[in-house]
């Protein structure tokens, strides 16, 4: 296989589970918690978080992960299971490297100014309906 398929490989072969992981396991939380609050997404962010922190300190150890699992299981099923554990890693990443501040600012821009886009979206999308 030529080198240039293999990532993009890679991560198509972890988000078709990914997705297809959050799908049922949304169907099944909101079942077991019911869907008074968003139960089932807060675990799943929950759980993707958790399972992005063992892939990229498993994926500082060649001998323990190759760099394709890496991106089949962290960008590819992580990914596309939650986004929510990127933007977490990416926070702690900043607090990892001495920049907190940074982090913060990151970290409640991110959380601002997704609720912002979520609200403008929905805006958007009932002017043009209307």
């Amino acid at each position: 296989m030529p080198a240039s398929l293999r990532s993009p490989l890679a991560i198509i072969l972890g988000a078709i589970p990914g997705a297809l992981a959050r799908y049922y396991a949304t169907i099944f939380l909101a079942g077991l918690f019911g869907n008074d609050l968003p139960y089932a997404t807060f675990l799943i962010n929950f759980s993707g978080c958790v399972g992005m922190g063992l892939v990229v300190t498993l994926a500082t150890q060649p001998a323990l992960m190759s760099p394709d699992l890496r991106l089949l299981l962290a960008v590819g099923f992580l990914g596309s299971y939650t986004t929510f554990s990127t933007y977490a890693l990416e926070v702690t990443s900043l607090w990892r490297m001495g920049q907190l501040g940074q982090g913060v600012l990151y970290g409640l821009g991110s959380l601002g100014i997704g609720t912002i886009g979520v609200l403008l979206g929905s805006l958007i999308a009932r002017r043009l309906t209307i």
